[in-house]
């Protein structure tokens, strides 16, 4: 996202400052009725999805931010954002909260629920791996075994997923995280050094050429990382949820990686970094046979006649060819 954990703090936060407090599960404040994270498009019950997943007997973690999932979330990697709120337990995020909205929440807990046995998720650019928590954790408490993959090219947020996966009660076996971006093929891309946790939503440079490779090493501005597409990251193996938050390369990946996704993406959860993005993934799946599930345009201002991206839209689809509605 377009540093999404700072911008969707500040824009979130004068919106659903009073969900802080820790809300019943059906609780809408009237003032939040006009909130922009109303204003979605889903094919089934997003709220009824989010309120049958929240957890009624989460416990507070002196260390940790606590979720309406029961998910720990260590401030420190959101500094500015969480801090003071160790010991806490979050509300059920009606309409949002400083991470996500009703849509993106929703959508991934629809995919759990559809999961049968086995839960399976690939969330790129996961960052804390916070998608890889959520699911896992509910599809956990449903019961199911859980196979989590993450790729992320911040080397801090790699750390930090791993920290985070462990704290939550996932073991080694359960989850995997690869160092490095995902891109519509094998090859290098730079990725920009940043201080964890200061930064999220840097953007890789792909294919980058010898000589950008040579300035990169010399700077020390950019790691020099391996970039992998689907195939080599899921193994050719059934997903129930693709989370793709690419910094805007969304529908190059999408296009890219089609064959492996129509084959073996049950549902796909996407990221989308403007309104032209989301028409280009719109026309794409939808001519590809894929159903519209959810849906939530990117919300935006305007600077000099330009829109300036503040929150990322959502779109989940479904692919018709694996499930049948």
């Amino acid at each position: 996202m377009t540093n999404v954990w700072n911008r969707i703090a500040a824009f979130k936060g004068k919106i659903v400052a009073t969900l802080a407090q820790r809300l019943p599960v059906q609780t809408v404040v009237p003032s939040l009725e006009r909130s922009p994270f109303y204003h979605y498009n889903s094919s089934f019950d997003a709220i009824a999805v989010m309120q049958r997943h929240a957890v009624g007997d989460a416990r507070p973690d002196p260390e940790y931010v606590t979720n309406f999932l029961g998910v720990k979330v260590s401030p420190r990697y959101f500094p500015g954002i969480l801090d003071g709120r160790q010991g806490t337990i979050e509300a059920i995020p009606i309409p949002a909260n400083w991470h996500a909205d009703i849509a993106e929440w929703a959508y991934a807990l629809h995919a759990v629920d559809a999961a049968k046995e086995t839960f399976r998720v690939v969330e790129l650019g996961c960052g804390w791996g916070c998608w890889l928590n959520n699911t896992g954790a509910a599809a956990r408490r449903r019961g199911l075994k859980v196979e989590l993959i993450g790729i992320e090219g911040d080397e801090g947020h790699v750390g930090f997923a791993l920290e985070s996966l462990t704290a939550n009660g996932f073991s080694p076996d359960q989850f995997k995280i690869v160092y490095g971006v995902a891109a519509p093929k094998r090859s290098k891309a730079l990725f920009p050094v940043a201080e964890p946790g200061k930064h999220w939503g840097s953007e890789p440079i792909f294919d980058a050429t010898s000589q950008q490779i040579a300035e990169a090493e010399r700077t020390g501005r950019y790691h020099v990382l391996e970039a992998y597409p689907l195939a080599e990251l899921a193994g050719g193996r059934p997903i129930d949820l693709l989370h793709i938050d690419i910094q805007g390369g969304e529908t190059d990946f999408l296009k890219a990686n089609f064959d492996e996704i129509n084959r073996y993406v049950r549902r796909t959860l996407i990221g989308t970094h403007s309104r032209v993005i989301e028409g280009d993934i719109m026309r794409f799946m939808l001519d590809q046979g894929w159903k519209l599930e959810m849906e939530r345009p990117c919300i935006f201002g305007l600077a000099d006649g330009r829109p300036n991206i503040q929150v990322d839209g959502v779109q989940g689809w479904l692919n018709g060819r694996l499930i049948a509605q």
